[in-house]
C-alpha cells in the first residue's frame, strides 16, 4: 500500500501544536478500521484507530520535546546488519529496516546456496513487503529462499537430497532473528518435503534460472492455499493460523547473483536497482524491475485481458485490484484468488462478509507469477539496491543510486588513516593529512549504507538532512505515521569490480 506523499501534510502540519496535531490527525483517522495479525501466531484480530499518540517524544514542562540527533540515530539503527564476504562477485552487503506499522509488515532474508553447483556461490537476497498484516510476509521470508534453492538444483542432486536421514542446509542464511511457532514449522517442512519428491520426478540435468524462480515462487504461494484447504476438506478443520497467512499477503522482490550473473524476480511493487558509473565518472541508475501496479500499462492490459468486458469497471477501481489491492501481483491473498464458495466457507466465518471483496465474479484475479530479469555483470556496476516501496516513495532510483556513490566514497573515512609507503615524508604525510581532514567534511553519519538511504528518504531536503523533519517522523506513533510513510526495508550489495573484470565472457 503506498504511503501519502510526505509533502502532502508536512509544510502544515510541522508548524502545528501537539494539540493541533491530534486533533487533524483523529478527525483524518477517526473509525478507520483494519486487518491485522499477531507475531506470534498469526492470529486475525481487528483494531479501531482512534489514538494519535506521539509515541517518542518526552514530555518535559507540559511541552513535548523531539528526539535528540543522538537518539534519532539509535532509532535509525536498531535494525541495521552488515555481512562481508572473502571472495565472489559480492564484496559486502548492507542492510537496515524501518517500522512505521506495529508490528512491521516487511520483512527480508538473505543467504548462500549451500547445494548449487558450479564455480560460484550463489547468494539469494529478498525484500518482502506485506499488507493485511505482517504473517504472509514473515512466512514466505523464512521458506521462499529454499524453494527457490531447490528448484536450482539439478535431478541427482535432488535425489541425494531426499535419501539423507539428517538434512543438510540448502541455504545459510544470515541475521535470521525470527523463528516459525512449532505446530507450523510441521506443516512447512510436510509441504517442503513433498515440493522435493515433486522435483525429482520433474527437475532437468541443466538449470534454467529464470524457471527455477517461477517454480518456487508459484509452489510456495499454492503450498500456502493447500495447508489451509486440505485439512479443511478432511474433516472440516480451519487451521486460524495457516488461514490468516494465506488471506494476508506479501510482494516480494529476489536477487540471485551467481557470479557475473545476477537475476531479480518480482512480484508487485518493491524495486532492484543497479548503481553504475561511466566513463566519465557519472552515476546511471538502472531499475532492472518494473512493478505490477496500475501505472504499469501491460500489467493493466493483462488483467482486463483475463476477465469479461462486463468487469472492466470493476475488476480496477480507484487504481485498486477490485477498488481494494493496490500491488496487482503478490503471493497469499488468497482473497483475490480462491473460488468464492471456499472464501464462503472457510474466510467468512472467521473475517466475516468482507472476506469476499465486491464485485467477486471471476476469480483468481490475482497471480505470484513473477517477472524475471537477468543483467550481466560488468566492472562499472558498482551496487544492488533492494527495496520496498517505503524507500521508492520517498525518493528516486537515481537519487538513492548517488546517496549510496556518495557513500562509498566517504565511508573510507571510517578507517584508520594507513600510509601508502614506506620511509614516507614528513612533508607527504602532513599534505596526506591536511587532505583527509578536508575530506572528511563527506563523512557520512552512518557507516551502513541502507541506514543512509532511510535517513535520507525520511530527513532529505535540498540542502541536506533536516533534523527537526526527521525527528518528527520517527516520534510518530504507527497510527499516525502511516499517513506520511510505509515500512521500509532497503538491502544494498557491493560488487567487486576487479572479480567480475576477470570472469570470463
Amino acid at each position: 500500500m503506498h504511503s501519502p506523499n510526505i509533502s502532502l501534510f508536512w509544510s502544515t502540519f510541522i508548524k502545528l501544536d501537539i494539540g493541533s496535531k491530534q486533533k487533524l490527525i483523529s478527525s483524518y483517522r477517526s473509525g478507520y478500521r483494519v486487518e491485522q495479525w499477531t507475531l506470534s501466531g498469526y492470529i486475525p484480530y481487528t483494531r479501531l484507530f482512534h489514538s494519535s499518540r506521539v509515541t517518542n517524544q518526552i514530555q518535559k514542562d507540559g511541552a513535548a520535546v523531539l528526539p535528540s540527533p543522538q537518539e534519532v540515530t539509535i532509532i535509525l539503527r536498531k535494525n541495521e546488519f552488515n555481512k562481508e564476504f572473502p571472495s565472489g562477485s559480492v564484496k559486502s552487503y548492507d542492510s537496515n529496516q524501518l517500522a512505521s506499522n506495529d508490528p512491521i509488515e516487511d520483512t527480508r532474508s538473505e543467504g548462500k546456496c549451500k547445494l548449487t553447483p558450479g564455480k560460484f556461490a550463489g547468494l539469494l537476497m529478498g525484500v518482502f513487503d506485506g499488507h493485511g498484516g505482517p504473517a504472509c510476509a514473515q512466512v514466505i521470508s523464512k521458506r521462499l529462499l529454499n524453494y527457490i534453492a531447490a528448484a536450482l538444483l539439478p535431478v541427482d542432486l535432488v535425489n541425494n537430497y531426499i535419501k539423507q536421514e539428517h538434512k543438510e542446509r540448502l541455504v545459510e542464511t544470515y541475521n535470521d532473528r525470527a523463528d516459525i511457532v512449532p505446530d507450523l514449522k510441521v506443516i512447512y517442512e510436510n509441504s517442503f518435503n513433498q515440493y522435493m519428491s515433486n522435483l525429482a520426478s520433474t527437475a532437468k540435468p541443466e538449470i534454467d534460472v529464470k524457471a527455477s524462480f517461477e517454480k518456487g515462487i508459484l509452489q510456495l504461494d499454492n503450498d500456502l492455499s493447500r495447508e489451509v484447504l486440505e485439512p479443511f476438506k478432511a474433516d472440516g478443520a480451519i487451521n486460524p493460523k495457516t488461514l490468516s497467512v494465506a488471506l494476508s499477503g506479501a510482494v516480494a522482490c529476489i536477487s540471485y547473483i551467481d557470479g557475473p550473473h545476477l537475476y531479480v524476480a518480482n512480484v508487485g511493487d518493491c524495486n532492484a536497482v543497479i548503481g553504475t558509473m561511466t566513463e566519465d565518472n557519472e552515476w546511471v541508475a538502472k531499475k532492472i524491475t518494473k512493478e505490477h501496479n496500475t501505472e504499469n500499462l501491460d500489467e493493466l492490459k493483462r488483467i482486463w485481458s483475463e476477465h469479461p468486458d462486463d468487469e472492466r469497471k470493476t475488476v480496477i477501481r480507484r487504481d485498486r485490484l477490485l477498488g481494494e489491492l493496490a500491488p496487482l501481483r503478490s503471493l497469499g491473498d488468497y482473497r483475490y484468488k480462491w473460488p468464492a464458495e471456499i472464501l464462503s466457507t472457510v474466510a467468512v466465518p472467521l473475517v466475516g462478509p468482507k472476506a469476499i471483496p465486491a464485485n467477486y465474479h471471476t476469480p483468481p484475479y490475482l497471480t505470484a507469477r513473477p517477472d524475471v530479469y537477468y543483467h550481466r555483470l560488468t566492472p562499472k556496476d558498482k551496487f544492488l539496491i533492494m527495496a520496498s516501496d517505503g524507500l521508492w516513495d520517498m525518493i528516486t532510483p537515481l537519487q538513492a543510486v548517488k546517496l549510496v556513490g556518495e557513500h562509498m566514497k566517504g565511508k573510507v573515512f571510517f578507517n584508520p588513516l594507513k600510509l601508502p609507503r614506506k620511509n614516507i615524508q614528513l612533508g607527504d604525510i602532513n599534505e596526506l593529512l591536511l587532505h583527509r581532514k578536508e575530506s572528511l567534511k563527506s563523512k557520512p553519519k552512518d557507516r551502513n549504507a541502507a541506514t543512509h538511504l532511510i535517513r535520507h528518504a525520511i530527513g532529505g531536503t535540498e540542502y541536506g538532512v533536516d533534523h527537526s523533519r526527521l525527528a518528527h517522523l520517527l516520534s510518530l506513533s504507527s497510527d499516525v505515521s502511516r499517513m506520511f510513510r510505509d515500512d521500509m526495508t532497503v538491502i544494498v550489495a557491493y560488487f567487486d569490480s576487479e572479480f567480475i573484470r576477470q570472469c570470463p565472457t
